[in-house]
């Protein structure tokens, strides 16, 4: 079997780590609206080969995150004055009743964000030990310039990405392509005590803490909507590959947009459908 993989460019025969067993790791949702048609197309594609793997046999471990904390979700309980996590388990049932209704298997397991602040915090302490990332007021940064590999699955290299990023006033960044792996906590919001003072999860380092956790240092397939390609997967390499020393992933999968009148179906631009 040949897979297309986004790391190499190129259709690679897939050899797994140890045979007849697979480590998948899909990105999921951020639970703040019901998924529409378009979010769904990484759900059903990658359920597919999924399947198409333990048709053949093979034993899958195949994990499906849940984003529970973001900057979304926190916006939609503050809009509708609630908590965080009412929103996020109101979204997080409404995925499961629709992936039902397409057909879609659950995953071998479906983590969230919030039950991995341990995992998280653990990483993020070894990139700062390691001198891979760096505090500044309660924020603590990945240090792009330490990682030579950056820009390695968009094919992009760090000097030209530099050249088309800005630094916003009021960020003390040693680079401006440096990302947040922890957000220090603001008034109002949620957060978890810290080395580095309270605070929550970057983005990108969830989905780092849990492939690690659930599947182990070096993974099989890494796969997501080509949306996530840079800056998500693009981070998460670097931070995985730095904390661990060792290869993420051996196949990066992504999915092609579905475009409606030639853009791409989205809850921004309103041309979604459910």
């Amino acid at each position: 079997m040949k897979l297309y993989n986004t790391l190499t460019r190129k259709k690679e025969e897939f050899v797994p780590l140890e045979s007849g067993k697979i480590k998948m790791y899909s990105c999921g949702p951020t639970v703040y609206n019901y998924f529409h048609v378009g979010n769904a197309r990484p759900f059903i594609m990658f359920d597919t080969l999924r399947r198409y793997f333990e048709y053949r046999g093979m034993d899958v471990a195949f994990v499906q995150n849940f984003t529970d904390i973001d900057d979304k979700v926190i916006k939609k309980a503050n809009d509708e004055g609630t908590t965080f996590d009412v929103i996020a388990d109101r979204y997080i049932k409404e995925y499961f009743t629709d992936a039902q209704g397409l057909g879609i298997k659950k995953a071998t397991v479906h983590p969230k964000a919030t039950e991995n602040i341990d995992e998280i915090i653990n990483i993020v302490k070894t990139l700062v030990d390691k001198g891979y990332a760096y505090e500044v007021n309660g924020d603590v940064l990945f240090r792009t310039r330490a990682f030579e590999g950056y820009g390695k699955l968009s094919h992009q290299p760090l000097d030209e990405l530099e050249s088309g990023a800005r630094i916003a006033v009021g960020e003390h960044k040693e680079n401006p392509m440096d990302f947040t792996l922890w957000k220090a906590a603001k008034p109002g919001e949620p957060s978890w005590p810290s080395p580095w003072g309270e605070g929550r999860p970057g983005w990108h380092i969830e989905c780092s803490a849990m492939a690690r956790r659930y599947l182990g240092e070096t993974i099989d397939i890494h796969s997501g909507g080509i949306d996530l390609c840079f800056p998500h997967h693009e981070n998460e390499i670097a931070q995985s590959e730095c904390a661990n020393g060792k290869p993420f992933a051996n196949y990066w999968l992504h999915n092609a947009f579905l475009n409606i009148d030639n853009q791409k179906m989205s809850k921004s631009l309103g041309n979604f459908f459910t």
